[in-house]
């Protein structure tokens, strides 16, 4: 006699206790933005990663959740500049107030000389344009007999 169910079978869990209660589906927020390491942590991974065997070496990593490319990048700002080279977030640096600032001033002075260049055309033709109206305007002038040139 065969005995159905209308539970699907689980071939895992045939010899363990089964829990009624779900797992919780919510899934954790992750971290924001790159992760940022202090300088002594940094110091402190790579003088132990240097003291392991080649699987000790894995098993660090993995236990730290890092990558090998960040013992690389940590062992190059370490021989640059030892403890200040570690502090330092690796990336693009930020850039110097005072560059940004230069920086800034070139381009409102491009700006305000194009403005004048615009300006003195403007001002160019409005003298030409005077100086036609006049001419206009004399050739036009009836002269002393009241007739018109």
């Amino acid at each position: 006699m065969a005995i159905t169910s209308n539970h699907p079978v689980d071939a895992r869990h045939d010899d363990a206790v089964t829990n009624d209660t779900d797992p919780d589906p919510e899934v954790p927020e992750r971290a924001r933005g790159p992760r940022r390491f202090p300088a002594a942590y940094k110091a402190r991974i790579l003088a132990e990663y240097e003291t392991l065997s080649k699987a000790e070496k894995g098993a660090l990593l993995r236990r730290e959740g890092l990558y090998s490319s960040l013992i690389t990048e940590w062992r190059r700002q370490r021989d640059q500049g030892a403890e200040q080279a570690l502090g330092r977030s690796p990336g693009r640096q930020p850039g110097d107030l005072r560059d940004k600032e230069i920086a800034r001033l070139k381009r409102r002075t491009e700006r305000l000389e194009a403005d004048l260049d615009k300006a003195r055309k403007v001002i160019e033709v409005q003298g030409k344009l005077s100086a036609l109206l006049e001419q206009l305007a004399t050739d036009s002038a009836p002269d002393e007999r009241g007739e018109i040139k």
